[in-house]
């Protein structure tokens, strides 16, 4: 099948290039690309791939997809989702989680290893990846650090990475045994698979959730210091550079957090880190409005640590955006807040708030934003980055940078948002994946 993208604005993270011009997709992949900005275009060749190039230019499309006004970017790239599936399918499945991947421009998602049972051991891994091979996007699985998330002892490494693990995390849950991590980085370098890090030490945290200032003081709410993420933060910063471990500090924080991941980075540390659209959009006083649907781990914080969450994304200290997309049932987040769990879902407003956050204020220009939700991510991952090339991933999102839209509902099974009601710009209107349009808005 041929499709041909026409009017629109080409943006792509992986050459850092930028124009009007059109795309021609043949089955799942990228044909061609032809640039209008009156300059070469470096894919035009005078031989016989150019010659199959023109003549499938002058075949009738079997699809026009009119991207006037638009953006044609690669696929976004979450690599910090949960899908809930195997174990807990009241709140997302493998289906409803991949939809609203789709629904808000994501082509490629990492899912967590925390479901029921713990993706610990191949076997498991390789069932959730069987049945993924059929979904309308690319999922990726990550392994366990330790077996059943106790933090005791780690799982076969070599095991899972050859089953296919995209990286190892015990997510939501810190390792506090340093001999254990240090061991964990090891082997993780030799497999050339990251580490990543939930970063909150148990001992400094009084009850999770909500950050210990004004807000949990009117609520008589203890809250979780951020000095127990920025201990845990900096020991693991040495570890790495110690080990050589490429590690990612997940859903960062603190602002002082992100200043140790900054000089982390100046020492050689091979060093990432991740922001979610909500910690570079709300602060601590989020609770107050929105209960328990403000409730995250780690909490949201300051005005000062959004502030300096921004920096570290404009800088390029934190290289990743992610959703660390949590589905809850409404039942569990209409129980009182300390008993209520942690997280919100956030695949399908995570480019909208990106935009109205981050790049209408102009902290980031557009092409900074997709490459810290496509490029950087993957490069972290270690997957293919082809960007907007002949031969690579038919993988796109289409979307109108100014254009709103009103979050009145979700793809997902769950609702757990604060966003729901506001309105955002970023329309997406056509999210493309394997060549198949998997979204249509």
């Amino acid at each position: 099948m041929i499709t041909a993208i026409r009017n629109g604005m080409l943006m792509d993270p992986v050459s850092g290039r930028s124009g009007p011009g059109e795309l021609l997709l043949q089955d799942d992949r990228i044909a061609d690309v032809r640039w209008r900005d009156n300059r070469e275009s470096p894919e035009k060749q005078e031989d016989a791939q150019g010659d199959l190039r023109n003549a499938l230019w002058e075949r009738t499309p079997d699809r026009v997809l009119d991207a006037g006004g638009c953006i044609v970017a690669p696929g976004l790239v979450d690599v910090h989702v949960h899908f809930r599936d195997p174990g807990y399918l009241q709140k997302e499945d493998l289906d409803t989680g991949c939809a609203a991947a789709a629904r808000g421009g994501v082509t490629t998602v990492v899912c967590m290893a925390n479901t029921k049972p713990v993706v610990d051991q191949p076997g498991i891994l390789e069932e959730i990846l069987n049945r993924a091979q059929h979904s309308d996007i690319r999922v990726r699985q990550a392994s366990a650090v330790t077996v059943a998330l106790k933090g005791q002892c780690l799982v076969d490494m070599e095991a899972m990475a050859n089953s296919g693990a995209a990286c190892f995390t015990d997510d939501g849950i810190p390792i506090t045994d340093e001999k254990l991590l240090l061991e964990a980085m090891q082997r993780a370098k030799a497999l050339k698979l990251p580490v990543s890090l939930h970063e909150e030490h148990p001992l400094l945290m009084k009850e999770a959730g909500v950050h210990p200032g004004e807000a949990a003081a009117l609520l008589g709410y203890g809250g979780a210091a951020p000095e127990a993420e920025e201990i845990l933060v900096a020991r693991d910063a040495v570890l790495a550079l110690y080990t050589g471990a490429c590690i990612n500090i997940q859903h960062i924080s603190s602002g002082r957090s992100v200043e140790i991941v900054r000089q982390a980075k100046k020492w050689g540390a091979d060093i990432h880190a991740e922001a979610t659209p909500h910690h570079f959009t709300l602060t601590q006083e989020a609770v107050l409005r929105w209960g328990t649907n403000a409730r995250m781990n780690p909490p949201l914080r300051t005005e000062m640590d959004r502030q300096e969450i921004i920096r570290g994304l404009a800088d390029g200290t934190i290289d990743m955006i992610v959703t660390d997309h949590a589905p809850h049932t409404r039942e569990e987040k209409a129980k009182p807040l300390h008993l209520a769990p942690s997280g919100i879902i956030g695949l399908e407003t995570s480019l909208g708030l990106g935009i109205r956050s981050l790049v209408q204020p102009g902290h980031l220009t557009m092409m900074e934003l997709l490459t810290r939700m496509s490029a950087a991510p993957a490069a972290v991952y270690a997957m293919p980055q082809e960007g907007l090339s002949p031969g690579a991933d038919a993988d796109l999102v289409i979307f109108s940078e100014r254009e709103e839209w009103t979050v009145d509902h979700f793809a997902s099974k769950s609702a757990n948002s604060p966003f729901l009601g506001w309105k955002l710009p970023g329309k997406i209107h056509y999210t493309i994946c394997r060549g198949r349009c998997v979204y249509e808005g």
